[in-house]
């Protein structure tokens, strides 16, 4: 099988142009199922039956497996034997009707409103580090964006005037509110600190890191356990913890679900209803 992985893992990079960390991902999980089908003396896709990949699966359950690994891998699986049909190396596709395992939800971790503002008022604003650290912090609160979308901010997403900001995943883009108190928070740091942080050099990023760059995920999550530990908080939070925050809090009040989500930029309505659903189980 080793001819047909390397020949859909082509297919992945330059037809699809996945991700590098989906293509490493795929070419892991299916050198693995070759290696486990190899033993069961299955060489070629052809040979390979819903039975033998549902062995596989029990296989990895015994393992011990998680189940988020598991479906993981049962994605991988899918995509490849599709390829194969689509291609006509195999006249069926024996993954088509495998089932993925159901994934137990975890309760996101959810910080009370009192939390969240003592974090929040961690930075002081003494210097230009702190006035981005405040803005970044408050923003990301306000808007319930990804970290990953934070930091891809442009100066051009952002409309002061108006009070929102454009957050672009892929071809699709969602238009967030935010209100006046984050909107001084920004003026302030695009008028204090951001040319102190950027000194004689031009970047189109909205936040940067000290050295004038790009801000990076890592450099955002020590930002976050710094102030984290600063306020007290005792759990170990992360920003996706003040993104999980924000959604429970504006339901909380009563905002629109339907709301939420675009906010959000969920796909699926019941993702977002997980968060209505942690609320109900509060009270």
């Amino acid at each position: 099988m080793t001819t047909e992985i390397e020949a859909f893992i082509h297919y992945l990079e330059d037809v699809k142009q996945s991700s590098r960390n989906t293509v490493v991902s795929y070419q892991r999980d299916l050198r693995q199922l070759k290696e486990y089908l190899e033993r069961q003396g299955i060489e070629e896709p052809s040979r390979v039956t819903k039975t033998s990949l549902n062995a596989y699966i029990s296989y990895l359950q015994r393992k011990g497996k998680a189940t988020t690994t598991i479906s993981r891998i049962l994605a991988s699986t899918k995509a490849f034997f599709h390829y194969e049909f689509m291609e006509g190396n195999i006249h069926r596709d024996p993954a088509e009707l495998l089932k993925t395992p159901k994934i137990e939800k975890k309760i996101p971790l959810i910080l009370s409103v009192e939390e969240v503002n003592r974090f929040l008022e961690q930075p002081d604003g003494t210097s230009a580090k702190e006035i981005r650290d405040k803005a970044m912090l408050e923003l990301l609160y306000a808007t319930g964006i990804r970290v990953s979308e934070l930091i891809g901010l442009k100066l051009q997403d952002v409309n002061l005037s108006v009070g929102f900001l454009i957050c672009r995943d892929g071809e699709k883009e969602r238009m967030i509110p935010f209100g006046k108190k984050v909107n001084q928070y920004l003026k302030t740091y695009l008028d204090q600190a951001r040319p102190e942080l950027i000194k004689e050099n031009e970047s189109v990023w909205l936040f940067t890191n000290c050295s004038g760059r790009q801000m990076s995920r890592q450099g955002f999550w020590k930002i976050v356990k710094y102030y984290g530990d600063k306020a007290g908080i005792q759990v170990d939070i992360t920003p996706h913890t003040l993104r999980h925050s924000f959604a429970a809090h504006l339901i909380s009040s009563g905002a629109d679900i339907q709301a939420v989500q675009t906010m959000l930029g969920h796909a699926d309505l019941a993702t977002t209803l997980a968060y209505q659903n942690y609320i109900q189980k509060q009270h």
